[in-house]
């Protein structure tokens, strides 16, 4: 009987770290993913500007958001000519 109890007792503390790390871990990401990205990433990865840009397009109620805000002006200086490095 004892060692049923030691065998449920390791399992349940094993759950435990399990809930624990995944609980650490969605905060993480959901921090992660809240995250603003400067006109400086949004210059570096052009992909990445015209895809906000167009969700941002697409959604009235998120245009005023510093992600819209930061890839409008990466993608208007990528057509200006200022991250291709000439002038």
């Amino acid at each position: 009987m004892k060692k049923n109890n030691l065998i449920m007792l390791v399992v349940a503390m094993d759950m435990l770290a399990v809930t624990a790390f995944q609980a650490t871990y969605a905060e993480s990401t959901k921090t992660d993913a809240n995250t603003e990205k400067s006109v400086a990433w949004y210059v570096a990865n052009p992909k990445e500007a015209h895809d906000q840009n167009k969700e941002c397009h697409d959604n009235p109620n998120i245009q005023s958001t510093p992600d819209c805000v930061n890839s409008l002006h990466a993608l208007q200086i990528k057509f200006a000519g200022g991250g291709n490095g000439r002038r």
